[in-house]
């Protein structure tokens, strides 16, 4: 029998995902989980394979705005949702659902996919690039102290509910999305996800716990959520604080957050993943060593529409270069490109037959594209190659960011 790719119907979700678990390593979501991504997935989005009445291959993508360099929302594709059934493996399934996906998204008129890869190796060769990263901590508070700026001792904490803080949460959050390229704008839903609280999720730690900071004049200005893990051996406690997010819009606030979590009680140990590469909380530790910082791969980036892509960003420094695209999979994307920008802040991307001052593969450029990966560690790693000296250094500032991109949460 001929295996079937049609758009999801709200009444094969449960089937389709089902399939996704099992693809996943067959253990179940939590219902609040399953509940959450069921009201999020857009059907009109969402590919199923089918081979008779099973379900064999998934993809989906949300629809999200991203932060890029110089603060502009850009819609952009969330692809999500994607795996292929061990019985039908190495029989052209996941490309044929890429290659429909992008497709689609291109027609949608979103010019970049974003996806989190269980395997990056996987959508390489499919476009995507590796754009932002993130850390994980572990600090030995018995043996790390902070140094906080001036004004920590002026913002008050309170504990509170995380349901009923999640109004004010929201709001600190969306000041912040577009002072750091990765992060999305929440779409309505997307703030259940933080709340998400099942027992699989804690490991043994407490429910979830929210505090929240506030100014001088009473306004919420931060937020933390976050576990204890309660640990005892012979010489007495060992317990854990595993920080779910921490945000806050001035630096006293997330110091003082910070600050919070060193001092809770029977607690000698402040875990916290998923976050940027640059935290600020890097510089107010006494210890870097003590911090065991490590970083792995967070948020991958595919150009779609280049041209628009590339225009709907700022650049740091003025730029006139001729790059040559290499991107046999949306051969639309292929060629020369004349990519210039301003010091008014006006930028075009145009076909062009002026020769080339740099080549490299549309992998390479998105991985550039939110600021966090340098063209000239990429040239350096042979990834690009420069046809007119000095192209890739002018290049690389202007591709460069202030802040390193980020990724808040999954999808």
């Amino acid at each position: 029998m001929a295996l079937e790719m049609r758009e999801l119907q709200a009444d094969e979700w449960d089937v389709w995902y089902d399939h996704l678990e099992l693809a996943f390593g067959g253990v179940p979501e939590s219902p609040a989980e399953r509940k959450l991504y069921k009201s999020l997935t857009e059907t009109e989005r969402s590919l199923g394979v089918w081979d008779g009445e099973t379900c064999v291959g998934s993809a989906g993508a949300f629809s999200f705005r991203l932060s890029v360099p110089g603060g502009a929302l850009v819609p952009a594709a969330g692809v999500t949702m994607v795996g292929v059934s061990p019985t039908h493996r190495r029989r052209g399934v996941l490309t044929s659902m890429m290659r429909r996906q992008l497709d689609d998204i291109r027609a949608g008129g979103e010019p970049i996919a974003v996806l989190t890869a269980s395997d990056p190796a996987i959508y390489g060769r499919f476009g995507y690039g590796t754009a932002a990263y993130a850390m994980a901590v572990d600090i030995d508070t018995t043996r790390v102290a902070l140094s906080v700026p001036p004004g920590t001792e002026d913002v008050r904490l309170r504990l509170v509910d995380p349901q009923k803080a999640l109004a004010d949460c929201e709001r600190v959050y969306a000041e912040l999305v577009t002072r750091r390229p990765g992060m999305p704008a929440r779409q309505p839903g997307w703030e259940l996800l933080g709340l998400l609280d099942p027992a699989a999720m804690r490991e043994g730690a407490s429910p979830l716990k929210c505090v929240v900071a506030e100014g001088p004049d009473g306004e919420v200005v931060g937020y933390a959520r976050y576990r204890v893990k309660a640990d005892w051996e012979q010489t007495g406690s060992d317990g854990k604080v595993r920080v779910q997010q921490v945000e806050a819009l001035d630096p006293a606030a997330y110091a003082a957050l910070w600050r919070y979590f060193f001092d809770i009680d029977l607690t000698w140990w402040v875990q916290a993943y998923g976050r940027p590469v640059d935290d600020p909380v890097l510089h107010l530790v006494s210890d870097i060593r003590r911090t065991q910082a490590r970083q792995r791969d967070a948020l991958h980036v595919r150009l779609v529409d280049l041209p628009a892509a590339l225009e709907a960003r700022a650049y740091g420094t003025p730029l006139d270069v001729v790059i040559q695209v290499e991107d046999a999979f949306c051969p639309w994307n292929e060629g020369r490109w004349r990519l210039a920008a301003d010091a008014g802040g006006r930028v075009s991307c145009t076909r062009t037959d002026a020769p080339a001052e740099l080549e490299l593969p549309v992998r390479e450029l998105g991985s550039a594209y939110l600021g966090g990966v340098t063209l000239t560690s990429l040239a350096a790693a042979g990834r690009v190659r420069e046809l007119r000296p000095g192209a890739v250094a002018e290049a690389s500032r202007a591709f460069a960011g202030d802040v390193a991109p980020w990724l808040p949460h999954g999808f």
